[in-house]
């Protein structure tokens, strides 16, 4: 979503621009200042996520990313992760000799060690401890490593910066999101009945924590409380746990466009249980839906919530069982925090994060005349 995003930023401000990604084939598209190379994985690609895969065998497209790339003439290349694109664009980058920049969007050391601890349940909870934090480490040093070809890293939260800084010894700046204002507003929603909604958006997979969302439920419950209804969105390998262990939950898969903005404006609250998300794009749509969060202690998200005013950071379950009792008998207070949430939402603009990827692109573009000066 954010690539797609900053390719049209570039679009829209006539900034010559090549987006080089994989889709269902191969092809080279132009649209205004934008040019197109969509590169098809091959039959041995592996499945991530949803919409989400990894080819072992992309570097085959080096040459004709190559070729590209000489009728392009870049000035900068942007890698944007650990993935089967951007190690071809590192590649040709290294080989021209042309400044890379590189921004992290995913946290996949926390993804990894999240998704084995789900594979090896099986285990004693010491030993699967062990074992995936020895994984996440190894992970997250090989990430790091990766990250020391760019000549300017760009990453969502201050923690991250930090890791990337003293990791890779390079130039190292914030790059946070913004949020659609307009597609996400209180102004689309469409229910009035008294009925407390719990929203949750975003893939249903083990490193985003949400069986705990089942928990919330079972708390809720026990505390006599019934006037309530989760909406949960999204698809993943969790999606039968949580149909089969929630009875106030409807659970209506991927949504997008004006179905999701209704969603949204819908919820009174929004809970985000994950513990690996580098940043929480969904939280600041809610937010801009005139939604409060709760969000854990750890990861990008707790940088994004105002606690108190915009929502809470909880550290347990029994703190986002609190939180949620809180609002749910509070409903003045509930209302402030609504509107405080949409007015944090009002100060994100995108045209401000995109300006401030491409000083990167003048960085590091700069960094690499200055390296060729000195040689």
């Amino acid at each position: 979503m954010t690539s797609k995003r900053l390719v049209a930023f570039a679009k829209k401000n006539r900034f010559p621009y090549l987006c080089v990604h994989a889709a269902k084939k191969s092809e080279v598209l132009v649209d205004g200042s934008v040019t197109y190379l969509t590169l098809k994985r091959s039959f041995a690609s592996f499945s991530l996520d949803e919409e989400l895969a990894y080819d072992p065998f992309f570097q085959r497209y080096a040459g004709r990313v190559d070729k590209q790339l000489k009728e392009f003439k870049p000035d900068v290349i942007h890698i944007t992760g650990l993935n089967d694109v951007s190690i071809v664009g590192a590649y040709l980058g290294w080989k021209h000799q042309i400044p890379l920049l590189g921004s992290w969007h995913t946290n996949l050391h926390e993804f990894a060690a999240h998704r084995l601890a789900k594979a090896l349940r099986f285990l004693p909870a010491s030993t699967v401890k062990k074992i995936t934090g020895f994984a996440e480490k190894r992970i997250l040093d090989g990430a790091v490593y990766y990250y020391k070809m760019p000549k300017v890293v760009l990453a969502p939260n201050r923690e991250l910066i930090d890791i990337l800084a003293s990791g890779t010894h390079r130039r190292s700046q914030i790059m946070t999101r913004g949020v659609d204002t307009e597609l996400f507003s209180p102004e689309h929603r469409t229910v009035s009945d008294g009925v407390f909604r719990i929203g949750f958006v975003g893939r249903l997979r083990a490193e985003k924590n949400v069986r705990m969302l089942a928990d919330l439920e079972h708390e809720l419950v026990a505390r006599g409380l019934s006037n309530f209804r989760f909406t949960i969105i999204g698809e993943g390998s969790e999606r039968g746990f949580l149909e089969s262990n929630m009875k106030h939950a409807e659970l209506p898969g991927f949504l997008d466009g004006k179905k999701l903005s209704e969603a949204y404006a819908n919820m009174d609250l929004f809970i985000f249980p994950s513990k690996t998300d580098a940043f929480g794009n969904v939280t600041q749509e809610a937010f801009a839906s005139g939604v409060p969060s709760i969000v854990t202690d750890v990861g990008g998200p707790k940088f994004l919530v105002d606690p108190g005013n915009t929502g809470f950071i909880a550290k347990d379950l029994d703190e986002f069982v609190e939180y949620t009792v809180q609002l749910m008998g509070d409903r003045e207070r509930l209302a402030q925090m609504k509107k405080m949430a949409r007015e944090a939402a009002l100060t994100k603009s995108w045209d401000a994060v995109f300006e401030s990827v491409y000083e990167g692109y003048r960085i590091a573009y700069e960094l690499r005349n200055k390296n060729f000066k000195r040689k």
